[in-house]
C-alpha cells in the first residue's frame, strides 16, 4: 500500500536477505532503512520523538549512501548493520554473545570487505553516530522536563536571604567561570559542526519546539516536505564534506574554533542569564556584578608543553577576541539605533542624553528630532574609532548592513574620539538607559537589546573573555635561574639550592625595585620566550584592560618557590610592584594605584596541583606560602583571595580513578581549613576533562558533590574537547548548561548538610582504605607490570593520534614513549577508543573486594550507606557506572590481539578482565541493581542504542590497524583509521 514500508523480520531464516524484486507494481518502492531499525531505543521510555527523529535521519542517510555510493557499498553497510542488530537482540550483555559477535565481525571484515568499502562503511556509521547525537539533543530540548523545570530558579528561591537587599549581596562576589581549553579531543571540523547546527534547527522546527518559531500553528504538509528536503540537503552536504581536517591545527585555528562558541551562544546567552537572575529576584537591571557568569579561555595562552604558543599567539588570541566582541557591539548598536525612533516632540530626554545626541556627527535632517538615534550614532562612531585604534590593520571593516549607521560610516565626518576603555562605553550606554527610565520608558530600557548590550560590555569589556596563561614550573625555574646567574655572583646554581634557600633569595629580589634583566646579556631562547610572554601580558593590560589577562597558572606546582618564581617574573615586566615596609605606609592602597607603598600584584598567581603527591602536600604548601608577610601583602591587592587549581587528569593517570577522586576531595578539605585559618578566601579552579577518566561527568552533580566549604560562591572549571561542542554549539543547550553551572554553584554555596561526625569519620576511614587498595592495584598494573607500556601502545590508537589533525599540542611532554611522559589526554583517549575505559574504573573492584574480606557484610552495609547519603561517593560511583556501561571487553580483546608479545598480551588482558568483573559486581552490590544503569533507564537506553553504530567502527578500526601495522601503506587505510576515531569519539560523547 502507498506509504507502507517493508522491513526485514526476525523470522527470516539465518543468512537470508530480503531484496527489492522486479515484480513490484510500477511506481512502488521497497525502501530498506539501513540505520533506523538499529537505532530505535530498546523501549518506549526513550520517547517517540527521539525514535522518530532517529528513524527520519537514518532513512535519509541510507538513501544518500545508496544514491551516491551505489548498491555494492550499500549492501556492505546493510550486512554490517544487520549483524549488529542480530547481536543487539540476542542476550547482548552476555560474554558469549559479545565474543560471538566479535568473531563474526572479524570474519566479515577480514574476508570480503575491501579497504575502499571500509572507508565508506566508517563514514556511514560515523555520520550516523553524529546524527544520533543531534536527535538526542533535540529530544532533550523538546522534553517536558526541560520546559517544566528550571534548576536556576529553584536554586535562586533557595538562597537563604530575608530581603531583596540580602539577595543582591549574595551575588556581590559571586563568580562562575567556565574556561574553554584547546585540549585536543574535539575531532569535529567547524564546517561539520555548522551542518550539525542546521540539522538540529530543522529537527526542532519539525518537532514544533524551536525557540525561533514565530507561530504555534502546526506545520502544513508542504512546510514539512520543505523542511525534510532541507534535511536531505544538509545530510548530503555532510556526506560530501571531509569529516577530518586535511592539515594540523595551528594555535590560531584553535582560537578561531573557540570563538565560534561565543558567536553561537555566549555573546547572547551570558547577558540573558544575568537578566534572568535579576528579573527573578526583582533586582534592578544591570545590578549584578560582571563576575556572576563570565567565560574564560586558555586558547592561545596555554603553553605548558606546547612550543607553538608564544607571545605572538597571546597577542593574536586577544586581538581576535577583541575584534569579535567590538563587532558584536557595533551590530547591536545598529539594531538599537533602528529601534529607538522616539521623536523629541513626543518624549522627554535627560540633559545628559541631549548632550550625547548633540555630539553625534550625524547631520541628516531626517533624524534631527530623534535624540536617541543621534545618541546611538554618537556611541557607534566612537566605538568604530575604538576599533580602528585597537586594530589598525583591520580598520577597513565592512559596513554593517544598509541602515542609517552604515550609511553614516561612508560619509566624510570629523573623526570621533576613541573610548579609552570599556567603562567609558558603558557610561554612554547608561546615559541612554537612564534617560529612558527617567522619562516613562523604563520598559524599553529593560526589555530592549540595550540591556543585553550593557551587560555584555560590563562582562566582556573590549577583550571578550579573560585569557589565562599557563606554563610548567620547571620552565619558570630555569628562567629565574638564568636571570639570577647573570646578575648575582652568589647565585650561580639556583636549581641545586634547597627550597628554603630559594625562598630566601626570591623574597630578597621581590622586595627591591631592581630588575634582573639586562639588555646587554644574551639569554637562552627559552628565557627570551618566557620574558616575552610576561611583557605581552603587560601590553595587553594597557591595551584591553587588566581583566584581559588576570591569571598565571603554574603546572606541576609542588612548593612555595614555584609561586614566588612567577611573582619575580611578573615583577620583571611591571606586573608586580614592590612596596615600602608596613611602617612606612601612610595611605590605603587601591587596585589601580601605581604609587602605593604597599606591594601591588596585577595578576593572580595560581598553583596547579596535579599529581597524587602534590595534592597530598598542597595544604602544607599553601600554609607555608601564607606565612610569608610579603605574599600576604600581595594578596591584599587581590582582595585577599587566592585561587588554587586542581588537576583531575594527571592525578588520575598517576594514581587511578578512585584514588584521584579521593585525594582531590581530601586536598580541597584540607585547603579550606588552611585558608580559613589564614583568613584568606579560597577559589578553586577545577581542571576537569570531558571524559570521566579526566574528571568529567555531569557538572551539576559534580559541583554538588564537592567538599563542604569549598564552593564559597566562586567556582572556575575547564570545559574541554568534544564536551564544548556538546554543551555549547546550540544556543538552547548552551543556555541550559550555563544555568546548571550557576544553579549548582548557588546550591553548593548554600548547602550546610553534613554527615554526623561518627558517620563522616567512618566514611573517611572506609574511603581511605578503598583508595589505598585501588591505588596499589592500579600502580601494579600500569607502572609495575613488565611490558605494559608496549601493551598500551600496540593495543590502542595512541600512536595514530599523533597523526590526527585535532590539535596543535604534542601528545607527549618528551620525545620517546613512556606512560610517565605521556599526556593524560591521549592516555584516556586511547583507552576510550579501544572500549576498555580503564582510567574510569580500574581498581574499584579490588578495593571493594578487599573491604568485604576485611569487614564482611558490615563493609557492604557501610558502602550502601555511603552511596545513599554521601554525594561525593554517589557521584563517584555514578560516573564509574556510566563508563563501565560503555566498555566492551570483547572489543577490547580484538585490540589486544594487535599486541606482538603474547605473554604480555595475555597477562595484561586477563588482569583487565578480572578487574572489570570485580568492579561490575561491586557496583551492582552497592547500588542494589541487577544490571548497570538499571535505575537510570534514560541513560541506559541512550548508551545502548548507540552500540550498533559504534561497534562496527571499532571492528573496522582494529582491522585497519592490523593492515597498516603489517606494512600496507595504502592511504585509504590511514583515512579509515582516522575516520573511525572521529566516529567512535562522537558515539561515546563524554567518554571519547
Amino acid at each position: 500500500a502507498a506509504g507502507c514500508v517493508l522491513r526485514p523480520q526476525a523470522s527470516l531464516a539465518a543468512g537470508c536477505v530480503l531484496r527489492p524484486q522486479a515484480s513490484l507494481a510500477a511506481g512502488c518502492v521497497l525502501r530498506v532503512m539501513p540505520f533506523a531499525t538499529s537505532s530505535s531505543p530498546p523501549d518506549e521510555s526513550a520517547g517517540s520523538l527521539l525514535r522518530d527523529n532517529i528513524r527520519k535521519l537514518g532513512t535519509i542517510l541510507g538513501d544518500t549512501v545508496r544514491t551516491h555510493e551505489g548498491d555494492t557499498v550499500f549492501e556492505v553497510v546493510e550486512r554490517v548493520r544487520r549483524l549488529g542488530i542480530h547481536f543487539q537482540t540476542q542476550a547482548y550483555n552476555t560474554t558469549v554473545a559479545r565474543e560471538g559477535r566479535a568473531a563474526e565481525f572479524h570474519k566479515l571484515l577480514n574476508g570480503s570487505v575491501s579497504t575502499r568499502d571500509c572507508v565508506a562503511l566508517v563514514r556511514a556509521f560515523s555520520l550516523f553516530s553524529q546524527l544520533n547525537n543531534i536527535a538526542e539533543d533535540v529530544s532533550h530540548i523538546c522534553s517536558p522536563e526541560v520546559s517544566s523545570r528550571n534548576f536556576l530558579t529553584e536554586a535562586l528561591d533557595a538562597i537563604p536571604a530575608k530581603s531583596q537587599n540580602e539577595r543582591r549581596k549574595f551575588f556581590d562576589d559571586f563568580m562562575v567561570s567556565p574556561v574553554l581549553t584547546a585540549h585536543p579531543t574535539e575531532v569535529q571540523r567547524k564546517s561539520v559542526l555548522g551542518c550539525h547546527m542546521q540539522i538540529s534547527k530543522l529537527l526542532q522546527q519539525l518537532s514544533s519546539c524551536s525557540s525561533s518559531s514565530s507561530s504555534s500553528l502546526p506545520l502544513s504538509a508542504s512546510e514539512r516536505a520543505e523542511l525534510d528536503d532541507q534535511l536531505r540537503v544538509y545530510i548530503l552536504t555532510l556526506w560530501e564534506t571531509a569529516l577530518m581536517r586535511g592539515a594540523k591545527l595551528s594555535v590560531r585555528d584553535e582560537v578561531e574554533n573557540g570563538l565560534g562558541y561565543h558567536r553561537f551562544t555566549f555573546l547572547r546567552e551570558v547577558p540573558r542569564l544575568h537578566a534572568q537572575i535579576e528579573d527573578h529576584l526583582g533586582l534592578a537591571a544591570g545590578s549584578l556584578p560582571s563576575s556572576v557568569l563570565q567565560m574564560g579561555s586558555w586558547i592561545g595562552g596555554d603553553r605548558d608543553g606546547n612550543p607553538f604558543v608564544t607571545h605572538e599567539t597571546v597577542a593574536q588570541a586577544l586581538q581576535a577576541q577583541s575584534e569579535l566582541v567590538i563587532r558584536h557591539y557595533l551590530e547591536t548598536l545598529h539594531v538599537l539605533g533602528s529601534d529607538l525612533t522616539q521623536h523629541s516632540t513626543l518624549t522627554r530626554v535627560s540633559p545628559q542624553l541631549l548632550a550625547l545626541a548633540e555630539s553625534s556627527p550625524d547631520i541628516s535632517p531626517h533624524r534631527a528630532h530623534e535624540p536617541y538615534r543621534k545618541a546611538v550614532s554618537s556611541v557607534y562612531m566612537r566605538l568604530a574609532a575604538t576599533y580602528r585604534s585597537l586594530h589598525p590593520k583591520h580598520a577597513s571593516f565592512v559596513s554593517l548592513g544598509e541602515g542609517f549607521l552604515a550609511s553614516m560610516m561612508r560619509e566624510p565626518t570629523t573623526p570621533s574620539e576613541p573610548y579609552k576603555n570599556s567603562s567609558q562605553l558603558l557610561a554612554d550606554l547608561d546615559v541612554i538607559s537612564d534617560s529612558l527610565t527617567a522619562n516613562g520608558s523604563e520598559i524599553i530600557a529593560r526589555c530592549s537589546v540595550l540591556r543585553q548590550l550593557k551587560t555584555a560590555v560590563k562582562v566582556m569589556g573590549f577583550h571578550l573573555a579573560p585569557l589565562d596563561v599557563r606554563q610548567n614550573s620547571d620552565v619558570h625555574e630555569r628562567t629565574v635561574a638564568e636571570l639570577l646567574r647573570c646578575v648575582r655572583p652568589d647565585v650561580q646554581n639556583y636549581q641545586k639550592l634547597s627550597e628554603a634557600q630559594r625562598i630566601e633569595i626570591l623574597l630578597e629580589e621581590l622586595k627591591t625595585p631592581r630588575l634582573l634583566f639586562s639588555p646587554f646579556v644574551e639569554y637562552s631562547p627559552e628565557t627570551q620566550s618566557e620574558l616575552a610572554i610576561f611583557h605581552e601580558i603587560a601590553t595587553s593590560h594597557s591595551k584591553y584592560g587588566r581583566d584581559s589577562i588576570r591569571n598565571c597558572i603554574i603546572s606541576k606546582a609542588d612548593g612555595v618557590s614555584d609561586v614566588l618564581e612567577v611573582a619575580l617574573l611578573l615583577k620583571e615586566c611591571g606586573l608586580l610592584r614592590p612596596g615600602l615596609s608596613a611602617a612606612g605606609r601612610t595611605t590605603t592602597p587601591t587596585a589601580t594605584d601605581t604609587t602605593t607603598t604597599q606591594p601591588m600584584l596585577y595578576c593572580n598567581i595560581i598553583p596547579l596541583f596535579e599529581t597524587i603527591e602534590d595534592l597530598q602536600r598542597s595544604g602544607k604548601t599553601m600554609s607555608s606560602l601564607f606565612k610569608l608577610p610579603l605574599y600576604r601583602e600581595l594578596l591584599q591587592s587581590r582582595g585577599n583571595t587566592q585561587e588554587v587549581m586542581l588537576g583531575y587528569s594527571d592525578s588520575n593517570k598517576d594514581g587511578g580513578f578512585l584514588t584521584s577522586g579521593w585525594e582531590l576531595a581530601k586536598a580541597e578539605t584540607e585547603l579550606v581549613k588552611v585558608f580559613s585559618s589564614a583568613g584568606i578566601r579560597p577559589r578553586f579552579f577545577h581542571g576537569r576533562g570531558g571524559s570521566v577518566g579526566r574528571g568529567g561527568g555531569p557538572s551539576y552533580e559534580a559541583i554538588l558533590a564537592l567538599p563542604p566549604g569549598s564552593v564559597q560562591r566562586q567556582l572556575r572549571l575547564t570545559e574541554q574537547g568534544e564536551v564544548i561542542g556538546h554543551k555549547y554549539s546550540q544556543p538552547v543547550l548552551g543556555k541550559l548548561n550555563l544555568e546548571l553551572l550557576v544553579a549548582a554553584t548557588i546550591r553548593a554555596s548554600c548547602s550546610e548538610t553534613l554527615a554526623c561526625a561518627e558517620d563522616q569519620s567512618r566514611f573517611s576511614e572506609t574511603m581511605q582504605f578503598l583508595s589505598d587498595k585501588a591505588f596499589a592495584a592500579y600502580r601494579a598494573l600500569v607502572y609495575e607490570t613488565p611490558g605494559f607500556a608496549d601493551y598500551f601502545r600496540e593495543s590502542t590508537i595512541v600512536t595514530e593520534i599523533s597523526d590526527l589533525n585535532i590539535g596543535s599540542r604534542p601528545s607527549a611532554r618528551k620525545k620517546g614513549f613512556s606512560i610517565v611522559d605521556l599526556r593524560a589526554i591521549p592516555w584516556v583517549f586511547g583507552w576510550s577508543q579501544s572500549r576498555v575505559m580503564l582510567p574510569g574504573w580500574y581498581g574499584v573492584g579490588t578495593a571493594v573486594e578487599a573491604l568485604m574480606a576485611r569487614d564482611g557484610d558490615r563493609g557492604l552495609d557501610t558502602l550502601v550507606q555511603m552511596h545513599k547519603t554521601w554525594p561525593f561517593f554517589s557521584s563517584l560511583l555514578s560516573n564509574c557506572e556510566m563508563v563501565l556501561a560503555k566498555s566492551d571487553l570483547a572489543i577490547a580483546a580484538r585490540y589486544a590481539s594487535l599486541v606482538s608479545d603474547a605473554t604480555s598480551r595475555e597477562m595484561v588482558l586477563e588482569s583487565i578482565r578480572a578487574e572489570h568483573t570485580r568492579t561490575c559486581n561491586a557496583l551492582l552490590a552497592i547500588t542494589g541493581q541487577t544490571v548497570l544503569l538499571e535505575r537510570d533507564p534514560r541513560l541506559r537506553d541512550s548508551v545502548r542504542f548507540r552500540f550498533p553504530a559504534i561497534d562496527p567502527l571499532n571492528y573496522v578500526q582494529v582491522e585497519m590497524l592490523r593492515r597498516r601495522r603489517a606494512g600496507d601503506q595504502d592511504p585509504a587505510i590511514l583515512q579509515a583509521i582516522h575516520l573511525s576515531i572521529n566516529g567512535i569519539s562522537a558515539g561515546l560523547r563524554n567518554s571519547g
